[in-house]
């Protein structure tokens, strides 16, 4: 039985520079027949599989560029193929410009209880660093549609970091979320990722990574949002209690999900695989009722437990105790005197001192 389930929307009306996520502009995308290809898929995998979804996920790329009427034809799809009545959360991801009122309550009325928003920013400058394509005012009222729709959560992205963000301006930014009551916030530290824009300006020297500033940035957000109520849940996310996001959780717990639409991931079991990152060849096998699959790879023990060391150690409930084996306690013991860890309950937990550096404690108490 798989529970969770994710579908790609690759679609953006702007590429941002510092997004890896498979995406590009609808230029001639046929979106009928995209939808009608998601639903193929979904119908091919209904068959193969035991569909009880308890929480589904559209991202993307930005779920609501599509149209109402096409968003609208793919919820009424979903809810005729599968059955909703076990469903916790359904969340979509929205950008502030593709977002109307009427959109708004159409999703919440076919059965989406949480959105997230990308907002990143909330000066003018950095989200023109960024190259999104909204304005400030533009994303406090699309905030202003979401909170009138009645959903059941609303998330606010925001990011740090950025090229040319004093401390401070992002200080107004975590207390500027905090006014507008958001559920849940999700705040990432800028990676440089391969195959992006950025990356390309990092290699030449335009842009620098810079520890002290994340670290910087983090405890500056980690401070307000704690102070504020929320619950420091995982190194990115905070939430208002019972505003965890489930369907995330479901991935830092290793559980099992099928992703749809194209350069989606699934794992099921023993074996991970990857959608063709084609939008126009997905569509082609897809609307055939043959699979979209590249080969999968099979996850052996060793390969989980690294996943589990890196998913797992990053949320306050930590890392089962189980999991560091006997060769690698002497440097659990050492991480732990030097305040980075703490032991306790048959779990390994990440210390305030610790969590801006979760990736190098994993990668440390990993090492034989």
């Amino acid at each position: 039985m798989i529970e969770h389930l994710y579908f790609h929307i690759p679609f953006c009306h702007r590429v941002c520079p510092y997004c890896s996520f498979y995406k590009h502009t609808p230029g001639a995308t046929p979106m009928t027949g995209f939808v009608e290809a998601l639903l193929a898929e979904l119908d091919r995998q209904n068959d193969a599989h035991d569909l009880k979804p308890r929480t589904l996920y559209f991202g993307g790329g930005t779920p609501t560029a599509l149209s109402e009427t096409h968003l609208e034809n793919l919820l009424s799809g979903l809810r005729s193929r599968l059955d909703f009545s076990g469903v916790a959360e359904f969340s979509v991801e929205a950008n502030p410009r593709t977002v109307t009122p009427s959109k708004a309550d159409m999703m919440r009325r076919l059965g989406v209880t949480r959105v997230s928003l990308g907002i990143q920013a909330w000066d003018a400058e950095t989200l023109h660093t960024l190259g999104r394509d909204h304005e400030p005012d533009e994303a406090g009222e699309t905030w202003r549609v979401l909170q009138q729709a009645g959903f059941s959560s609303l998330n606010m992205d925001l990011m740090f970091s950025i090229p040319g963000q004093p401390a401070e301006v992002w200080r107004r930014t975590v207390e500027k979320a905090v006014t507008l009551q958001p559920d849940h916030i999700s705040a990432y530290n800028l990676n440089y990722e391969e195959d992006t824009e950025f990356f390309q300006r990092l290699r030449r020297g335009q842009y620098h990574e810079d520890d002290s500033r994340d670290a910087e940035h983090f405890y500056l957000a980690l401070d307000v949002l704690e102070t504020a109520g929320y619950e420091h849940y995982e190194i990115s996310n905070y939430a208002r209690p019972g505003h965890r996001s489930l369907h995330n959780e479901s991935y830092w717990l290793g559980r099992d999900y099928l992703g749809f639409g194209p350069g989606a991931f699934s794992t099921v079991a023993d074996f991970r695989w990857k959608n063709v990152a084609d939008t126009a060849e997905w569509m082609r096998r897809a609307s055939s009722g043959n699979s979209a699959a590249e080969p999968a790879e099979e996850i052996n023990d060793a390969a989980r437990r690294v996943e589990r060391f890196g998913l797992e150690l990053r949320t306050a409930r930590g890392l089962p105790l189980n999991l560091v084996l006997p060769a690698q306690r002497p440097m659990l013991e050492t991480l732990e005197k030097e305040g980075l860890l703490l032991v306790a309950g048959g779990r390994v937990r990440l210390t305030r001192a610790g969590k801006p550096l979760v990736d190098s404690v994993a990668v440390a108490l990993m090492g034989n």
